[in-house]
């Protein structure tokens, strides 16, 4: 006998999305080709970067709260988001769900530093150094004294993505994520790993590591370790050696 209770089956991460109208390619959180596996997504009307990054996300909470309610509804067993600025949300949007919720890829930054040896740092690379605060740190566990890089006033990657521009130059924003990069490096000589706050940077974390030689960690890794404890893989209950 099946068991029912939800609209739409197979399907266990669902995306809460800002409202934009950027394009989104491919390992964009926001592109569905991103995914190995199926997932469902909900725009919260009324939340875009403007609002979320440079504004106060914790007076939209109930627009968070609605649409992930919906997600729950449809099929959803675990909710996350494509800002990391919204760690602001994440105890609020949790309660209310009663579901795991993964606000931000800023969660990551505690478990990567317990995979460092001692003397090495985990960084953070954001869209908005001058508007990520400590009491962003804060919720998602960060500490506060944590090395920080950011993307603002580079060629495009900021204006652009927060701008929610209709067209971007993706080329232009992979230099924008090298440089930036390279410059905390520079910065801070016992970096030991990066992680990137912006879902949008996705793109470009290979790029990252191949230009600072260090592990680099997104909402790609967290969500993919999200859905991997969700929906666990199933494996036959057999050995299954050709020799045999």
């Amino acid at each position: 006998m099946e068991h029912g209770g939800k609209t739409v089956f197979g399907a266990a991460v669902g995306i809460l999305m800002l409202e934009t109208r950027f394009p989104r390619i491919h390992g964009d959180m926001g592109n569905a080709m991103t995914w190995d596996f199926p997932v469902h997504y909900k725009v919260v009307r009324g939340a875009n970067p403007e609002n979320v990054v440079r504004g106060n996300p914790k007076e939209l909470v109930d627009l968070f709260v609605d649409a992930g309610r919906d997600l729950v509804a449809m099929g959803a067993d675990g909710i996350t988001t494509n800002c990391g600025f919204l760690a602001l949300i994440q105890d609020e949007v949790k309660q209310a769900l009663g579901v795991p919720v993964a606000t931000s890829s800023l969660m990551q930054v505690p478990m990567v530093q317990t995979l460092l040896p001692a003397g090495k740092r985990c960084g953070i690379l954001t869209i908005s150094k001058a508007t990520l605060t400590p009491a962003h740190l804060e919720a998602a566990g960060v500490p506060l004294d944590t090395p920080i890089a950011g993307t603002d006033g580079l060629r495009c990657f900021t204006r652009d993505i927060l701008g929610d521009a209709p067209e971007i130059d993706f080329a232009a924003c992979r230099l924008d994520m090298i440089d930036a990069a390279r410059a905390m490096v520079a910065d801070t000589p016992d970096l030991g790993a990066i992680v990137l706050e912006c879902t949008n940077m996705v793109p470009y974390a290979r790029d990252v590591r191949k230009a600072t030689g260090l592990p680099v960690f997104s909402i790609h890794s967290f969500v993919n370790w999200f859905q991997a404890g969700l929906l666990p893989k199933g494996f036959p209950l057999e050995l299954d050696d050709p020799r045999w």
